[in-house]
């Protein structure tokens, strides 16, 4: 009886503390959306920054946003799938692979601004990428990638070891098998972790900082190598202002990077779901 009366008051507790985040969380939202909404506008979206809050806009924010996001997943997605596809069907046995996954699981804690550091160290400075588009979305790759190698681990995990037994009876490699069987099998789950790899990086700040994003930034990149500013930095820098309007240009700007986000992940999840319907079929 104690037992249950335990669970339930910890069950009780626990949705307690879950209506009180998710009202936290909607009048957060509520205070944005009002703030911002006004302001939104084409104009808003389609303009530079400028000194005057009222004439000021996004443009190579969510450009710069968008080059970054789509190189970082350019990078880290193909790279962290085969390390987690080595590591649990390969090498997780050997000594090698233990002490990547033990690194892998280190690197998984390090706080963000480390990998800032790392970037300017290694991007910026000594393979002389500059202040680039390239070395911002290498050192969010590097941020991503123990987050895709985990997930898409546990992706392979999730497969049924029959069925890996059932394509080795039938004549298949190792290979084969994990190329036609296991994978597809496992990319729902992959997916996910990508989806939720590149949320994290597209609100990442400080190792952009760091690397070198500009925040006022009045063109658009042209190329891989140009200066950048993405939608973080842009907001911290109208929120740092004292002016008023530029407090409200900051909050629509949030609701822009939530939008992207949205979509982002909508677009994610309705190929996830479409390749499980393909799967199950």
């Amino acid at each position: 009886m104690r037992r249950y009366l335990a669970d339930r008051a910890f069950a009780a507790l626990g949705l307690v503390g879950l209506l009180a985040a998710l009202a936290a969380l909607a009048a957060l939202l509520l205070d944005v959306i009002l703030d911002g909404a006004p302001r939104l506008s084409w104009q808003f979206l389609t303009s530079y920054p400028s000194r005057f809050a009222a004439s000021a806009g996004i443009l190579p924010a969510i450009l710069g946003t968008f080059y970054v996001i789509v190189l970082t997943g350019v990078m880290a997605v193909p790279v962290g799938v085969a390390a987690a596809v080595y590591l649990e069907e390969y090498g997780a046995q050997g000594r090698l692979g233990r002490v990547i996954e033990i690194n892998i699981a280190n690197l998984a804690g390090v706080p963000s601004i480390v990998y800032g550091l790392l970037g300017l160290g290694l991007f910026v400075r000594a393979l002389a990428l500059g202040r680039s588009v390239v070395a911002g979305a290498a050192t969010l790759a590097l941020l991503v990638l123990p987050v895709v190698i985990l997930a898409t681990r546990e992706a392979l995990r999730a497969v049924p070891k029959s069925l890996r037994e059932g394509s080795y009876a039938l004549g298949a490699t190792q290979w084969q098998t994990t190329q036609h069987q296991v994978l597809p099998a496992a990319l729902p789950g992959i997916l996910t972790g990508v989806i939720l790899a590149l949320s994290r990086a597209i609100g990442e700040t400080a190792p952009l900082i760091i690397v070198g994003a500009v925040a006022y930034v009045r063109f658009v990149p042209d190329s891989l190598w140009s200066p950048f500013t993405v939608l973080p930095i842009q907001i911290f820098n109208w929120v740092s202002r004292p002016q008023a309007g530029f407090a409200e240009n900051a909050a629509a700007g949030i609701i822009v990077l939530l939008v992207m986000l949205v979509l982002m992940n909508g677009a994610a999840i309705l190929i996830r779901d479409r390749f499980q319907r393909r799967r199950i079929a």
